[in-house]
C-alpha cells in the first residue's frame, strides 16, 4: 500500500481545515505553488515534500480530534474485591451499568461484568457465597486524559470500559455508551 495515497486528497483535507493554499504551505515548509500544482494533479511531489504535506494535514487531524478528558464520566463507581458480588449486582442496579471496576486499596485492579457473574450463576455458583475476586477478570485498560477518541475506541473494542488517570490516579471512566453520547 502506497502511504501517500492521501495526496489526492489534500484539497478535500486542507478545505476541511478552511485553510488557504499559502497557510497549508507554511505549516508544511513548502511552496503555494507546489500546493496548487498538487491539487491540479499537474505534479507529483517529492517523497520528502509529500510527506511535510501530509504530516501537516494529519496532525491537524489530531489536533481537532476530541481526547479522553472531553469523554470521561468523572464518578467512578467502583466495587472492592473482597465485597460479595451481590454487592457489585446491587450496584451494577441502581446505577444501570453492565460494569464495575474492582478496587483493591483504592487502586483498580480487576473488573467484573453482568456476563462474569452469568456465567458464574450458568455453572451453578451461588453469588451470595463469592466474593468479587473469585469472579473478577483483568483490570480495564488505563489511559491518559490527552489520549485521542481513536485509541480509546479501538481499547473499548476490547474492554467494556476505560479508566482514564492522571499522574497514576484514576479519573473517570469511559464506556461505549460514553463515546456515542459524544458523536451523537
Amino acid at each position: 500500500m502506497n502511504q501517500f495515497e492521501d495526496l489526492p486528497e489534500v484539497k478535500r483535507l486542507r478545505k476541511k481545515h478552511n485553510l488557504t493554499q499559502t497557510a497549508l504551505a507554511k505549516l508544511a515548509g513548502v511552496s503555494q505553488s507546489l500546493i496548487a500544482k498538487i491539487e491540479s494533479g499537474r505534479v507529483d511531489p517529492t517523497y520528502s515534500n509529500a510527506k511535510k504535506l501530509l504530516e501537516a494535514l494529519h496532525g491537524l487531524e489530531d489536533k481537532n480530534e476530541p481526547k479522553a478528558e472531553q469523554l470521561i464520566t468523572h464518578k467512578i463507581i467502583s466495587v472492592d474485591k473482597t465485597d460479595i458480588v451481590t454487592e457489585a449486582v446491587k450496584k451494577m442496579k441502581a446505577n444501570n451499568i453492565s460494569q464495575l471496576p474492582v478496587t483493591d486499596s483504592s487502586s483498580i485492579t480487576g473488573l467484573i461484568s453482568e456476563s462474569n457473574i452469568i456465567e458464574k450463576i450458568a455453572e451453578g455458583k451461588n453469588p451470595n457465597r463469592l466474593q468479587v475476586a473469585d469472579i473478577m477478570e483483568e483490570a480495564p485498560p488505563i489511559v491518559s486524559k490527552s489520549t485521542s477518541l481513536t485509541a480509546v475506541a479501538e481499547l473499548l473494542r476490547h474492554s467494556p470500559l476505560v479508566i482514564v488517570a492522571e499522574n497514576g490516579k484514576p479519573k473517570g471512566v469511559i464506556t461505549k455508551s460514553d463515546i456515542l453520547k459524544k458523536i451523537m
